[in-house]
């Protein structure tokens, strides 16, 4: 497989084309956006940002690298390269985009499937400058974007495939970056994932909330299918990974998190679902 940089990025000051010269991005408007020496560019202008250092904490990024690279959710990569490329045709050439990067394991997840003589265009974005960071030191093909969901850097029309992989879905955005025949894969938490740390590290646990069948503007559901699987996990330091790469170490009790990190064995459920959306235009 052939693995190349996604370069049709917008502006994200004024919406218009920007063009790599060297080392530096630029708009016909004049403003211009540095690669840093670590291989990613910063596209989230100060005044688009809610906090100082928005997205997951460089604690957060870490745990979830030694996490996903042991290979704990290598059934849910799979799933998602396997959906990726399933009707791309040998030696044909795809453009990806995964809104809400994290450290980048399923775009090289993607980047190491096998095919046949195909091309793959890969652009990560995630809010996070961490996990930009994390993601660019890991493999320096994609495009690494440090970014919004809420105000994509990309060209309108240009990518075959947006994925949201437990993130936060912006639909017009995705809907207008995508070309007219171009796809959405979501991927969401099943009732039942991680059910077992839940259930340690809070009282009780909410009801579930009954799923929208509703399909989200400017998109219609193609396919569903559910990851799931039993995971076990030996030893104190995947159980602490898994706990600080979630937002439920910072919802639970100081006694309850001392409760968990406690553990050195846990089984626990991996349940995923995962939707497939065919684009069509809002109106």
């Amino acid at each position: 497989m052939k693995i190349t940089s996604f370069q049709a990025l917008a502006c994200p000051l004024d919406g218009a084309p920007l063009c790599c010269t060297g080392a530096t991005w630029r708009c016909p408007g004049g403003h211009s956006f540095d690669i840093a020496s670590e291989g990613y560019t910063h596209l989230l202008p100060v005044q688009n940002k809610r906090s100082r250092d928005p997205g997951d904490s460089r604690q957060m990024v870490a745990a979830r690298r030694r996490f996903l690279n042991a290979g704990f959710y290598q059934a849910i990569a799979t799933a998602t390269s396997e959906a990726v490329l399933a009707d791309l045709p040998p030696r044909g050439t795809v453009s990806c985009l995964d809104a809400g990067c994290g450290e980048g394991y399923y775009l090289r997840q993607l980047a190491a499937a096998n095919s046949d003589g195909q091309t793959v265009v890969l652009l990560g974005l995630d809010i996070s400058k961490w996990a930009v960071l994390s993601a660019a030191k890991q493999d320096r093909r994609p495009n690494w974007i440090v970014g919004s969901n809420a105000n994509l850097p990309v060209q309108s029309g240009t990518l075959d495939w947006v994925l949201c992989l437990f993130g936060f879905p912006v639909y017009a955005e995705f809907n207008r970056v995508l070309k007219p025949d171009g796809q959405l894969l979501q991927l969401d938490a099943g009732p039942d994932h991680l059910r077992e740390l839940r259930e340690i590290i809070y009282p009780s646990l909410k009801p579930e909330r009954a799923a929208d069948v509703r399909d989200p503007q400017g998109f219609t559901s193609l396919s569903t299918e559910t990851v799931h699987y039993p995971l076990q996990l030996l030893g104190p330091e995947p159980i602490a990974d898994l706990l600080a790469m979630t937002p439920h170490l910072y919802r639970a009790t100081a006694e309850r998190r001392a409760q968990a990190a406690k553990l050195s064995a846990l089984s626990v459920t991996i349940e995923v679902r995962m939707t497939r959306f065919g684009r069509h235009t809002i109106r």
